[in-house]
């Protein structure tokens, strides 16, 4: 039997995706261990969704400008906890080469590859296909190479259902239900790659 693939999950905010993992591995569905939950926001409630499953978490804020200086202290923080692989699961700050150097890292993002990056894509995506510009709609996780947005090698992606006559809401809600099966799928497949 092989040992579980260790992780560190970034998070910014509510951290529905984080519990979604949290839940995965705490039924046997994936066979991991989270080591950390790291957040950049004091007030995350993914933070309370870590420390009432027994995560040790940990708070980076961003003081600094340079953002170099700060991905070098996340860097040490995170490799003190030794993880297999780390999971960007609605971090809100883009990583530098000074933390990407130093782990593989992949990111939950709400489009499919090559269409939208940066923030505020689930909208991007509704708004294209209501005005006929794009046909199809969804999400992936991708790894995180290089300082890039949203444009790394593509783990899994999954095209999510959306008509004309969706609301925004109805599509958002449909969204973060995929990604919530996503993100578990991207990690198992890449924790296998990872420890054989």
């Amino acid at each position: 039997m092989t040992e579980p693939c260790t992780l560190a999950v970034l998070v910014s905010g509510n951290g529905s995706n984080l519990q979604a993992v949290i839940d995965a591995v705490a039924s046997g569905l994936l066979d991991a261990k989270i080591e950390v939950v790291v957040s950049n926001k004091p007030a995350a409630y993914a933070l309370e969704r870590a420390a009432l499953s027994g995560i040790p978490t940990e708070v980076l804020e961003a003081s600094e400008t340079d953002r170099s200086v700060y991905d070098a202290k996340l860097a040490e923080l995170v490799a003190s906890y030794d993880p297999d692989l780390v999971v960007l699961a609605g971090w809100n700050r883009l990583l530098t080469q000074t933390f990407l150097s130093s782990q593989i890292v992949i990111n939950l993002h709400p489009a499919l590859p090559e269409t939208f990056a940066g923030l505020g894509c689930i909208e991007k995506s509704y708004d294209a296909f209501q005005t006929g510009e794009v046909a199809e709609v969804g999400i992936m996780v991708h790894y995180v190479p290089d300082e890039g947005v949203d444009d790394g090698p593509v783990v899994a992606s999954q095209i999510v259902p959306l008509s004309t006559s969706d609301s925004l809401q109805d599509y958002a809600a449909r969204v973060h239900e995929a990604e919530h099966q996503l993100i578990v799928k991207a990690i198992e497949t890449v924790g296998s790659e990872l420890l054989g």
